[in-house]
């Protein structure tokens, strides 16, 4: 499937891979919790890693196995382990990873959620910088001897910055760091994290990958790009056979077996079928995207358009050598000084006032007074996030539809 378009081998990555019975060209959903054995040298080999197979629902099935080799191919990946949302798989993967006195380099820019977890973290002794990683210069300045990873998000939710990624995975490769890449905002049609020496890429399925608002789900994807047997924090019970698999080892372990935040199987099957339009779906969004992004960013209403798409972003070329001309579907705007953004939003017919991403439907809400309303007015400051702030999640729909529902809300201001 290698040689095939991207949307064919998505069509036909279950059956292909996978190989459903009798001919299903989906996985059929497997809802048993526990898993017989014939011969109990069976059990324990699976177990003990020497074996394939499933002793429990909450560590593994075949409908969460199914997934992964779709996930993983999509990536270029060697495996990927699915999570019940997107930040159990950040949680997870970085409480498996990660002990007492390390200390990790984190983008100052982080989604809220995320945010809030670096700060768990630091409650739990892990030391954590903050820095601008557009910069390099900032990540380097942050090297201390117990630095194990470098973590950002390609495309900074609300405010688009983008992470000179290409540098930071160079940078990491010399100090023999985790290079941790959170790409929701730009899934494997848009972005190739291989290609800037990515350790391990984690994404909310919820989001673009399932696309349709109606699931939950999280994943981390292995690239096969780092060493595993350079990296201190792995248990010596998982240091066994080929060292490329110890780092997923740890986190099935240690992050979903203990942790427990299992993707439910009928997720699992819905995701895999929605992931089938990822690159159509993906393609209007983007175009959708630039057409508003450069409508709004010309109106008398309107003072400020983040989006990389833009030639005045500040990493638009960055963003144009990264992501093959595609600049994801989301953007924000900053009303003129003065003008109710509240009133604005209410007065949208055709967008939905909702907090998501990645949907069909273009959504839209005010960002400082929601999703980073707990970080406080001076990490904001810090984040360039204002109180005339909106966020936009872009959908399929016919622009033209969007444009008339933004002019009849500007004209009622």
């Amino acid at each position: 499937m290698k040689d095939k378009g991207f949307t064919t081998r998505l069509v036909h990555a279950d059956r292909m891979f996978n190989k459903p019975q009798d001919g299903s060209v989906h996985s059929p959903t497997s809802n048993s919790v526990l898993f017989e054995y014939q011969d109990v040298n069976d059990l324990v080999e699976v177990f003990q890693g020497k074996k394939l197979g499933h002793v429990y629902g909450r560590s593994s099935s075949s409908s969460n196995a199914a997934l992964q080799n779709i996930l993983a191919d999509i990536e270029g990946g060697v495996s990927a382990v699915t999570f019940a949302t997107g930040m159990a798989a950040i949680s997870s993967m970085l409480l498996a990873l990660l002990k007492q006195n390390d200390h990790i380099i984190v983008s100052q820019f982080l989604f809220g959620n995320t945010s809030s977890l670096m700060v768990t973290l630091e409650n739990l002794g892990i030391q954590v910088s903050y820095v601008d990683t557009t910069n390099i210069k900032s990540i380097s300045q942050a090297l201390t001897d117990n630095t194990r990873l470098v973590f950002t998000e390609t495309i900074a939710n609300p405010v688009t910055q983008v992470a000179d990624l290409q540098a930071i995975g160079e940078f990491c490769n010399i100090n023999k760091l985790l290079f941790i890449i959170d790409n929701t905002m730009t899934p494997g049609y848009i972005f190739d994290a291989k290609a800037v020496k990515a350790s391990l890429t984690v994404t909310s399925l919820t989001k673009y990958i399932s696309g349709h608002g109606n699931v939950l789900g999280g994943a981390v994807v292995d690239t096969g790009f780092y060493d595993w047997s350079k990296y201190p924090n792995i248990f010596d019970l998982y240091r066994v056979g080929d060292s490329s698999s110890w780092g997923m080892t740890q986190i099935r372990k240690k992050g979903l077996r203990n942790l427990g935040a299992t993707l439910a199987p009928q997720s699992a099957q819905q995701i895999s079928v929605g992931l089938e339009t990822l690159a159509l779906r993906l393609n209007k969004t983007c175009q959708n995207a630039l057409r508003l992004a450069t409508y709004l960013h010309g109106h008398d209403k309107v003072a400020n358009v983040y989006y990389p798409g833009l030639a005045d972003h500040p990493q638009h070329y960055i963003a144009r050598e990264l992501f093959n001309g595609n600049y994801g579907g989301v953007f924000s705007m900053d009303l003129s000084p003065g003008l109710d953004i509240h009133k604005f939003i209410n007065a949208l017919n055709t967008v939905v006032i909702a907090t998501h991403l990645g949907d069909t439907r273009t959504l839209c809400l005010p960002v400082a007074s929601t999703i980073f309303y707990e970080n406080g007015a001076e990490q904001r400051a810090q984040m360039g996030i204002n109180d005339n702030m909106i966020r936009f999640s872009v959908g399929i729909e016919d622009t033209d539809d969007i444009v008339a529902d933004f002019e009849q809300a500007f004209a009622q201001l």
